[in-house]
C-alpha cells in the first residue's frame, strides 16, 4: 500500500460496478492523505480512533485502520494507547448529564471548596490546561469519582506514549465525528492543540479525515446488500 495514499480495497471492490461513484469516493478520502500537514502514521492513528470510538464501534473499519497503522510504523503500544484515549469519551455522559441534573438539585449557595478540593482542581488544571463547570459539581458530589476520572483522563498525557498534540487531535476527531458532534469538547481541544503548537493545516486535516467517517455506512451497507442478494440467488 502507498504510504502516503489511503486505499480501501473492500470499498473499491464493492463499487466496481459504479466507477463514477468510486472516483467520487477515492477523491474525497484520499485528499487529506495527499497533504503533508500530518504524518501518515498519525492519520492512521486518528482513523483508528474514529472507527473504535464509543459512538461508532465499527469493527471492520477498526481492523483495517489498525493494519494500516502497523504498516506505517505504529507500534502495538501506540495503537493500544489510542484505544485507551478514545475510551474516555464515555465521560461525556457526565459532561452533558450532570448540568441537566443540577438544574433540579442545585442549592442557591453552594459551599466553598475545601482546601483538599482546591488542590484537586489545581492539579487537574496544571495537568490538562483547562476546566469545565461540570467538574465543579463532580468534585463537590463525589471526590472519589473525581479522583478516578482524573486518573482516567490524565494517564495518557502523563506517561507520554503519544505526543500531547496527537492526543488533542484524537479528541478533536472523536468530538467532531458525525456520530458525536460534541461542540464544547471540540472548542476545548482546539485551544489545547493550538497551545501545543498545532497549525491550521494540521487541524483542518484532522477534520477532513473525520468527515470521511460517513463512508463506513457505504462499506457496511453495500456488504449487506451484496450478501442479501447472493443469498436469494
Amino acid at each position: 500500500m502507498n504510504k502516503t495514499l489511503y486505499q480501501n480495497p473492500e470499498i473499491e471492490r464493492l463499487l466496481q460496478d459504479d466507477p463514477t461513484f468510486l472516483d467520487v469516493y477515492n477523491n474525497f478520502v484520499q485528499l487529506p492523505w495527499k497533504k503533508g500537514h500530518l504524518e501518515p502514521k498519525v492519520k492512521a492513528l486518528l482513523s483508528i480512533a474514529l472507527s473504535a470510538s464509543p459512538t461508532h464501534l465499527n469493527e471492520q473499519a477498526t481492523k483495517q485502520h489498525i493494519e494500516l497503522a502497523l504498516h506505517l510504523g505504529a507500534t502495538k503500544e501506540e495503537i493500544a494507547e489510542v484505544l485507551k484515549v478514545v475510551s474516555i469519551l464515555g465521560v461525556h455522559t457526565c459532561a452533558v448529564g450532570i448540568p441537566l441534573m443540577m438544574e433540579h438539585f442545585r442549592e442557591e449557595n453552594l459551599p466553598p471548596y475545601t482546601p483538599q478540593q482546591k488542590a484537586r482542581k489545581q492539579k487537574f488544571v496544571d495537568t490538562m490546561g483547562y476546566w469545565n463547570d461540570f467538574r465543579d459539581d463532580i468534585l463537590r458530589l463525589d471526590e472519589e469519582f473525581f479522583d478516578a476520572y482524573y486518573e482516567f483522563l490524565t494517564t495518557p498525557i502523563r506517561r507520554g506514549i503519544l505526543e500531547p498534540k496527537v492526543i488533542e487531535f484524537i479528541y478533536i476527531a472523536i468530538d467532531a465525528s458525525t456520530t458525536h458532534l460534541f461542540e464544547s469538547g471540540i472548542k476545548v481541544h482546539l485551544i489545547n492543540a493550538i497551545q501545543y503548537g498545532a497549525t491550521q493545516g494540521e487541524i483542518f486535516e484532522v477534520l477532513q479525515l473525520t468527515s470521511a467517517q460517513g463512508f463506513d455506512s457505504l462499506q457496511m451497507g453495500l456488504s449487506i446488500l451484496e450478501e442479501t442478494i447472493n443469498d436469494k440467488e
